[in-house]
């Protein structure tokens, strides 16, 4: 069965497929069942220019009881968004989803973010996967100073 390292991978390799943009981070998204099994898959600006990829991801799943699921994210959730009035720290919340695994905390560039600190004061239980950074950082490059 893979591992949280294969999942993440894998969301930061679909982060890849985000449109670019100058104004919000590329990033990928999997909503994953206990046994393995891949609810969903999203990524950022997928369809919608505003779109986050766990917003984008959740949207997707068909199950109704995610308390066994894990959201795979390349970037930490967001806890403050200007597109949107539900972030996505608050869409995993209300989608009952009890485990979240991410490579990168946001770094404040557009905003100050604590995504993580939200979902562990819900129950959350929040894994963060830094030796996996530098893939998101590279993939996000054209917006981090110089």
């Amino acid at each position: 069965m893979p591992t949280d390292h294969d999942f993440l991978a894998a969301a930061i390799d679909l982060s890849k497929q985000c449109p670019p943009s100058r104004t919000a981070f590329s990033v990928g998204a999997y909503v994953v069942d206990r046994d393995g099994t891949v609810l969903a898959t999203g990524y950022s600006r997928e369809g919608d220019p505003v779109v986050h990829a766990e917003e984008s991801a959740l949207g997707k799943v068909r199950e109704k009881d995610l308390a066994n699921a894990t959201v795979y994210s390349s970037l930490e959730p967001c806890s403050r968004r200007a597109s949107r009035p539900v972030t996505c720290a608050r869409l995993i919340l209300a989608a009952g989803v009890r485990r979240v695994v991410f490579a990168w905390r946001e770094p404040a560039i557009f905003t100050d973010c604590d995504g993580a600190e939200i979902l562990r004061a819900g129950g959350v239980e929040v894994v963060e996967i830094p030796e996996l950074a530098a893939g998101v950082r590279a993939i996000n490059q054209h917006l981090l100073p110089s």
